[in-house]
């Protein structure tokens, strides 16, 4: 079973601001959840083969090969904020608390 105070940790690592009614439903919704791997712990698995994925999968990415690249002129001109030494400020897009 899940306790309160693991709810309020998931809750803050997801940043998530739950009410008092959404933290109840999230216990009972994770703690269901935890019982269906226990359902699956009790599964014969002895004599089955493990897998990585239930369908084999080919990788239809292109090959990295290098391109053309950009005149540096032209980055600095699309960019919010260039530097006289080259480099780009962007506007941050990661908070911090």
């Amino acid at each position: 079973m899940i306790d309160a105070a693991q709810i309020d940790h998931l809750a803050q690592l997801a940043r998530l601001h739950l009410t008092p009614e959404e933290r109840a439903a999230m216990q009972a919704d994770l703690t269901r959840v935890l019982g269906y791997f226990e359902q699956l712990n009790e599964v014969d698995t002895d004599g089955v083969q493990e897998m990585q994925r239930p369908v084999n999968l080919v990788n239809v990415l292109r090959d990295d090969v290098a391109g053309d690249v950009f005149p540096v002129s032209t980055v600095t001109a699309l960019a919010p904020e260039s530097m006289p030494d080259g480099h780009i400020r962007v506007p941050r897009t990661v908070e911090t608390d």
